[in-house]
């Protein structure tokens, strides 16, 4: 991959990136696996972009099915894999591992399902109702209803933990 295509293309995008993979893993290690699988597979896609939706969509698209992908794949103990490190940009922009109430949210978080995962995060993420849409492959008019049910979803998790 080039140092130009990641600084450019995956790079700007590394946020989300880095909530999606945090959603769907509960180890610093895992993390990294599926950090470096998602750049991997929009670096291998970018050629696939046919520029039908915004460049972020795309990259959200690709992250959340490269989660769900490896979710199934580490469930069913198909595949087990080692990576490098993360580059050191990434590593010094995730501390999130080391803030307790930040654990606490994620831990929240990998109870639901895994669409509903990927809507919440998105919706952290102050995507429109129709881009998430688009991304999770739904209808619009869904994902508010959704989005209101996964939030009392949370609290209820949330208030047995914290209170």
């Amino acid at each position: 991959m080039s140092s130009d295509f990641y600084k450019t293309s995956i790079l700007p995008f590394s946020g989300i990136i880095i909530k999606l993979c945090r959603a769907y893993t509960d180890s610093q290690e895992d993390f990294e696996d599926y950090y470096q699988e998602v750049c991997l597979q929009i670096w291998r896609s970018k050629d696939n972009f046919r520029e039908e939706s915004e460049w972020s969509t795309w990259v959200y698209r690709i992250s959340l099915n490269v989660c769900l992908t490896l979710l199934k794949k580490k469930k069913n103990n198909r595949q087990h894999f080692v990576s490098d490190s993360l580059p050191a940009e990434e590593t010094e922009n995730n501390y999130a591992f080391s803030d307790e109430s930040l654990n606490l949210l994620y831990d929240a978080i990998r109870k639901l399902s895994e669409i509903d995962r990927a809507i919440i995060m998105l919706y952290l993420e102050e995507k429109s109702q129709k881009e998430i849409a688009e991304i999770i492959g739904t209808n619009p008019n869904n994902i508010g209803v959704r989005v209101k049910r996964i939030k009392m979803k949370l609290k209820k998790i949330l208030d047995g933990k914290i209170n």
